[in-house]
Formats: structure tokens, sequence, C-alpha cells
């Protein structure tokens, strides 16, 4: 398997998200010849969740969305993942075959690039690499296409710590739903025994894990952006996980209780239900209903909706910020 044939594209792709690089690791899948192929990328904050993980179980929703940490979904399992451009993402196509040999190739090749360049590191558990110190610096992931293997993985160089620990520290809600939560594991930071920066380790590993090249034509990024919008679909996003049952309430004072039970798929409300002892002035079943029908379910965006709809006048006594308090599905101590 290696060296491997490095993979390089003809545009610049430094403003490129995550949603791209994978669509790249589904295309060269597909439409390269047989062989083993790598390629690396370096993202700006992303968060990047498996494939059968919940949303808000596994990110702070709204601290991302309010710092700018963009939410990606890929198609392999395992745990969700917080990177930057002191991260360094890795992409690895191979032959088809059983998977198990051919992740364990690629990790222990990982781990023996590293410590030759200074990082003492080897393979733990199913998918991680750790420095002799156990720190966590590589976490992988893989799944298998027609003929074909697809093994991926964060490199952590540096990071900012504090955006990684609040973007992946989900809410503690009131939640219910059952995706496959990530197992948080003590970190290591390359930075520690590797000189130089990421971008100079990206190279040196690049020229320790390749021997040849091949570059895509125009042709084939706009191929590649085809598959990618499948990417930024929603119910693709927050919406294609088992249907789970969360509930927020509150009793407002010259109102009633109010409580809003919302049907989600994933992170992605398909139905709500109302129920408590207030008094409704129109149709406010319907009018919940309808405003947040497929509105993913985060404080900023179930705010949103109801400012948007007005949905405090279908109830007597309810006023904007009481209905904004009762939305806000963290903890008071979160």
């Amino acid at each position: 398997m290696f060296p491997a044939c490095e993979v390089r594209f003809p545009i610049d792709v430094a403003g490129k998200t995550a949603t791209f690089f994978l669509a790249a690791e589904e295309y060269v899948a597909g439409k390269l010849p047989g062989g083993d192929y790598l390629f690396s990328w370096i993202l700006p904050p992303t968060v990047v969740m498996g494939r059968n993980q919940v949303a808000h179980q596994e990110f702070d929703l709204d601290y991302c969305a309010a710092h700018g940490i963009d939410i990606v979904r890929r198609k392999s399992g395992g745990g969700a993942v917080f990177a930057d451009h002191r991260n360094i993402m890795w992409s690895l196509i191979t032959r088809g075959g059983d998977v198990e040999p051919i992740f364990k190739e690629y990790a222990e090749a990982v781990a023996a690039a590293l410590t030759q360049l200074g990082a003492t590191a080897k393979l733990s558990g199913r998918n991680d690499i750790i420095l002799e110190n156990g720190g966590k610096v590589c976490g992988n992931a893989f799944y298998h296409l027609k003929e074909r293997n697809i093994v991926h993985g964060t490199m952590l160089y540096d990071t900012n710590m504090e955006a990684m620990q609040r973007a992946l520290r989900p809410a503690p809600e009131k939640l219910k739903a059952k995706g496959v939560q990530s197992v948080r594991s003590r970190i290591g930071l390359l930075k520690d025994y590797i000189c130089g920066g990421t971008l100079s380790l990206r190279d040196r590993l690049t020229a320790l894990l390749t021997n040849r090249h091949i570059t895509l034509s125009e042709a084939d990024i706009a191929a590649i952006e085809n598959i990618e919008r499948t990417y930024r679909e929603l119910d693709f996003l927050f919406g294609h996980i088992q249907v789970a049952d969360e509930v927020v309430s509150a009793r407002i004072e010259g109102c009633g209780t109010i409580e809003l039970h919302f049907t989600l798929r994933g992170s992605r409300v398909s139905d709500v239900s109302l129920k408590g002892d207030f008094f409704a002035t129109s149709d406010a079943q319907c009018a919940f209903g309808e405003a947040f029908k497929g509105t993913p379910f985060t404080t900023a965006h179930l705010q949103a909706r109801a400012k948007e709809c007005l949905l405090h006048a279908t109830i007597r006594g309810l006023t904007p910020k009481a209905l904004e308090n009762l939305l806000s599905i963290k903890s008071e101590n979160s």
C-alpha cells in the first residue's frame, strides 16, 4: 500500500470545506484506476461527525454557529472530531478487500512515519494513534465502497483547545435521542515533538508516504463538486438518523404550563406536539407544527422561527421573551 500515489488538485483548495474533500475521496475511489491514493487537507474550524451520530448530542450547535465552525457529516462510522488549520486531515483510497488489515497497515505506516520524524507513536485500540505518553494524536475511520476502501483521519499538530472543548461539548439538555456518542480521549500535540509547523509536517509526511503523484483535471473538480452537494443536504447532515422524542417545558406566569414535544429525525424537527394548561387564542398546535417542521433542533434555529412566525401570539399571556426562554434547549448549568 505504501508508498502510495499522491493525489493533487489543479486549483487552490485552501478555501474548500470538508465536504469537498470527502466528496473527492468518493470520486477518486470511483473514477481513478486501481491502486492506492493518498491526499491531505487542512480546514477552517470544523466539526465532523460519524455517519451514525446525532448532531445535537455531539456538538454545541449554537456555539458552532456563533463562532463560524462548520458542521459536517462523513460517511464512515466512529466519533466526532474537531479540526482547524493546525490539524492535518488525511485521505487514503485503497484496493478492495478486508478493511481491517488495510486499516492496520495504514495506521502502522503513519505511526512509523511520525516516529521517524521524532514523535514516537503507535496504534492503539480500534482506530487511534497515540504518542508514547498516551496522548491521542490521530483519530481515524474507514468505510467500504464497491471494490475500494476509504480510510481517513485527523492528525493533531496543534489546536484551539477552548474551541475544541466547547464545540465538542453537547449541551446537557433533556435529551433522549439515541445515537453513537463519541468517547472523549486524552489528546497529545505533535508540536511538542516535531518542529516546523503544520505545513512542514504535512510535506514531510507526504514525502515519506508517497513516491509518485497524479493531478486531477478541471473536469474532475466539477464532478467532485457535484458529489459535494449531497453532503450539504439537510436530511443527510441533520436528519437521517432514527426518530427520537425531546421535550422542553416551563411554567410561565400569566400563561400556564407549556410543553413542547419534538419528534426528531436526527437533529431535525419532523413534528411537534403542544401540551399544557394554557389558553390558545388561535390554532397554536398547527402554528407551532408548521413553524418548526424541518428546522434544525438548535436554540438559534427554534428561536428564529418562533420570532418570524409570531408564535407567542397564538397563546394567551405568552410573551416573545418567555417563548425565547422556553426554546433555549440548554440547561441552566451549560
